[in-house]
């Protein structure tokens, strides 16, 4: 990636650069960002060379003479989310992650866990199996009328036996960013357990450990990061690593290994097992320096003004419903058609090259069921898509809907 050309905001040139370098943009309108965002050229020939290599050489040669590079991909990551190296562990995707972690917590019987209406199904099931083994006792903070998180009943719901909050950062079917900075000054208030699931923001918006003060983050590599599908990534603070019990165990993560006794290493990667996809982990790496070479705060920038258009030009057609609540809002844009399914304008619209996803009720079953939702059309934004994409897609809803 050449240095960018304006060093505080994403101009028209580096625009047309950036998507001269991800060949898929030739052809296709891809809004489909939060289900798996298109790789630049260079990270998907980084993990052909590199499966080209272990062909002809090896997995274990090739693996070795890459080692170092391997390895600096736990870097970037870290400068990525601000933790240190030793606070971070690779994964296959976000949601092994996240299990790991939440596998991991000691809960008793009374045990709270406080979480929110925008919480992923993934977890769901995590709190679901938690409270049927060890009789924990799970409270869901509704978002207001405005479609926030409560901060007033979130602090309101903690209570002496509160261990965990966890709650997504950016929910799946929702376009609201929940505000994680303020509720980590109440976690850190409480002495209470934090954990943030970062699949929708990481790549999309900042990320700082140390600003959110979360103990725990999770995050997949396919969405906004742009990086090979089956890569994801788990934040562990240092100081809580010994709280989180591994749920695997292989020669990576212990030593000294007797009949007896073993020692188990003293960084995040206790949680990871050996062997993983090292042509996928080298496209993590250089997915993330892609990112890194452009800066995520110009990034954000170039989301969030494409997310504003695209609202502003969707209230403009009849029949068009915005579902898109909260103080702040992020690059995922749903809304539907009055009487048509979600699922048909999705179709119709790829009949045009526009790519687009379904919110369904299963992936936020808590929201979708509050706001009486089926499902949504979810056009998911990101830094390389432009205005002319989205008035395309508008031009084509319009159509579908005199068409309808």
């Amino acid at each position: 990636m050449e240095t960018p050309i304006n060093p505080t905001k994403l101009i028209n040139a580096e625009i047309e650069m950036i998507r001269s370098q991800t060949k898929a943009c030739q052809h296709i309108i891809h809004f489909n960002n939060a289900g798996a965002s298109l790789p630049a050229d260079e990270v998907t020939k980084t993990v052909i060379d590199y499966l080209l290599e272990e062909a002809a050489c090896g997995g274990y040669e090739t693996e070795a003479k890459y080692i170092d590079q391997i390895n600096k991909t736990y870097d970037l990551i870290a400068q990525l989310i601000g933790a240190g190296k030793d606070e971070v562990a690779i994964f296959e995707n976000a949601s092994a992650a996240w299990g790991t972690a939440f596998k991991g917590l000691k809960f008793e019987k009374g045990d709270e866990i406080v979480t929110c209406e925008m919480e992923y199904v993934t977890n769901l099931i995590g709190f679901v199996d938690i409270q049927k083994s060890a009789g924990v006792v799970v409270k869901v903070i509704p978002n207001d009328s405005d479609g926030n998180i409560s901060l007033a009943e979130l602090e309101k719901a903690i209570s002496d036996r509160t261990k965990l909050i966890a709650v997504t950062h950016i929910a799946s079917s929702g376009g609201a960013i929940a505000p994680v900075v303020a509720i980590g000054k109440i976690a850190k208030k409480h002495n209470v357990l934090y954990m943030v699931d970062a699949c929708q923001s990481a790549g999309h918006l900042p990320l700082d450990v140390e600003e959110i003060q979360c103990d725990i983050l999770s995050a997949t590599g396919r969405k906004y990061m742009r990086a090979p599908r089956g890569t994801g990534f788990l934040y562990v603070r240092k100081l809580v690593q010994d709280r989180i019990t591994p749920m695997l165990l292989d020669f990576q993560a212990a030593g000294n290994v007797s009949l007896t006794d073993y020692t188990l290493r003293n960084d995040a990667r206790r949680y990871e097992l050996y062997e993983k996809n090292r042509a996928l982990v080298l496209g993590l790496g250089k997915a993330i320096q892609y990112m890194l070479s452009i800066g995520l705060d110009r990034i954000w920038e170039r989301i969030s003004d494409l997310a504003t258009f695209a609202r502003f030009e969707l209230s403009k057609l009849d029949g068009v419903v915005l579902h898109d609540a909260g103080k702040s809002k992020s690059g995922i844009v749903t809304f539907s058609i009055k009487g048509m399914d979600s699922a048909v304008v999705k179709a119709k619209l790829a009949e045009f090259g526009i790519n687009v996803s379904i919110g369904g009720q299963q992936a936020t079953p808590i929201y979708m069921e509050n706001q009486h939702l089926f499902s949504v059309v979810r056009a998911s934004l990101h830094y390389y898509n432009t205005e002319e994409e989205i008035s395309t897609m508008i031009e084509r809803l319009g159509q579908i809907i005199l068409e309808n």
